[in-house]
């Protein structure tokens, strides 16, 4: 018998003893390898299932609003703790909406002025509008075509072909001298979304205000997942999956084409393996080992993205915990959110560990300082989050967060700003201090807009998120 090929009577593992006869496992170890298998390929197919899963949870709650294609959510006066999204930002008003292109080509005009994206259903990319967009931020007519669209394609308009029929758009609008008026009446104004064979005469569009509502876009991670996975592999065409995915999710019974029906045994495998794969999220998302995802040597804070928007380690090569980190814990994938052009687009470093490695507790005092010249073009802010929700930290302030953005915020003589985070301002810092909740945990995002040249070189980092006595 060749060294190394055959397997021994016995074998010890973390399944238990696994035991062989010439190589054949007995028909115990038999139910326990099967089972294992089915558990891995579970978490796995959980893992791979959060961007549609999020898209669903998100199109779900959009659409108790109002109807695809004639309501646009908008919220007037900001974003702020009271909707429960996955690391939603404060700082400007977010349009917000679905469109369905089962009956045909879309048009939508999108105002001058604003920063967006076109996602499908399976979170990606498939175009941007205004400043990043076609039309530079001038606003533009945008074509939206179904997936397998080969009619004609008329000229005059930016052309986008999503790869499902259910699109989500977002985009931002900004703040004039500190006010969001202005730019969110030009967003009710101007936009447009009607069928192509009507472009002469649009149907109405409803706006509708979400400041200041209570709202969940986030979704469920128990059995609930994989009937909601189930659903979107129904209703989309799935040419742009790749196959390996489409097989975790086959392995868990879920096909296009065929019912989602798990006898017992599967179903109690599924129900952890949803368990398990949420756990496991959270290790990635929380205490990542891969030094990858770090900015810098020896700290805490992280990138929003890394291996690109398309989560790769080299071209055509997946990152799969690049993309569960980001699924679970953020939404709105792009290419100008990993931009590295000075001045323009955003960046995102964030951290849930302070600079003794610890969660963030919500009911102690932390300072985070950032050094002087602050790299930002445009303008930086602070915000926290909750660790569970993934969303602004609910607390008596509506707006969690610091920015430049706020006349108010204190700049220390040095040129530096503090940020304190705790359950009580300190005395006379009130306009630099994010309040956090007792019993909770927390974590941050450093936005920079407009990022400059130090932070790209590395001259200006953040300080680490200190504890205070």
């Amino acid at each position: 018998m060749p060294r190394g090929i055959a397997i021994p009577p016995t074998l010890e593992t973390r399944l238990g003893t696994l035991r062989f006869k010439g190589g054949v496992p007995d028909p115990a170890s038999t139910d326990k390898l099967l089972d294992n298998l089915d558990f891995q390929r579970a978490v796995q197919a959980y893992l791979l299932g959060l961007p549609p899963v999020n898209q669903l949870a998100n199109r779900q709650a959009m659409l108790s609003v109002g109807t695809a294609n004639l309501t646009v959510p908008i919220w007037e006066q900001k974003v702020d703790s009271r909707t429960v999204e996955l690391t939603a930002n404060d700082n400007t008003p977010y349009t917000w909406f679905w469109v369905d292109l089962r009956q045909g080509p879309l048009v939508l005009e999108v105002p001058p002025k604003v920063l967006g994206l076109v996602n499908d259903m399976w979170y990606r990319w498939s175009g941007d509008v205004g400043i990043t967009g076609e039309d530079r931020g001038r606003g533009g007519k945008y074509l939206l075509l179904p997936p397998g669209y080969k009619g004609a394609v008329p000229e005059g308009y930016f052309v986008i072909r999503p790869s499902t029929f259910s699109v989500w758009v977002a985009w931002r609008s900004f703040l004039v001298d500190g006010d969001p008026k202005p730019g969110v009446e030009e967003v009710k104004k101007l936009t447009k979304i009607y069928p192509l064979a009507q472009a002469s005469n649009p149907p109405k569009l409803t706006f509708v205000n979400m400041s200041g509502k209570p709202f969940n876009m986030v979704g469920p991670s128990g059995y609930q997942f994989w009937e909601m996975l189930h659903q979107v592999v129904q209703e989309e065409p799935t040419d742009e999956v790749d196959p390996t995915t489409l097989g975790m999710w086959a392995a868990v019974g879920i096909q296009k084409g065929k019912p989602f029906a798990p006898d017992a045994r599967m179903k109690k495998i599924l129900t952890e393996a949803a368990a398990v794969g949420d756990a496991t999220a959270r290790a990635i998302g929380y205490r990542m080992s891969d030094r990858a995802g770090y900015i810098y040597d020896n700290a805490n804070w992280r990138y929003a993205f890394f291996g690109g928007y398309k989560f790769e380690w080299q071209p055509g090569v997946a990152n799969l915990d690049a993309a569960a980190f980001f699924f679970f814990l953020a939404t709105g994938v792009t290419p100008a959110m990993d931009t590295k052009i000075i001045g323009e687009g955003s960046t995102y470093p964030w951290t849930a560990l302070d600079s003794k490695n610890r969660p963030l507790d919500g009911g102690k005092n932390y300072k985070l300082r950032l050094p002087p010249n602050v790299p930002a073009k445009t303008f930086w802010s602070v915000i926290v989050y909750n660790t569970q929700t993934r969303s602004m930290q609910q607390s008596n302030q509506q707006f969690p967060s610091v920015s430049s953005q706020d006349k108010n915020v204190q700049k220390n003589v040095d040129g530096s700003f503090d940020v304190y985070f705790g359950p009580k301002a300190p005395a006379g810092k009130e306009p630099n201090w994010i309040q956090t909740v007792p019993g909770q945990t927390w974590f941050t995002i450093l936005r920079l807009y407009g990022p400059l040249e130090p932070w790209f070189n590395k001259t200006w980092r953040p300080g680490e998120i200190e504890l205070q006595p």
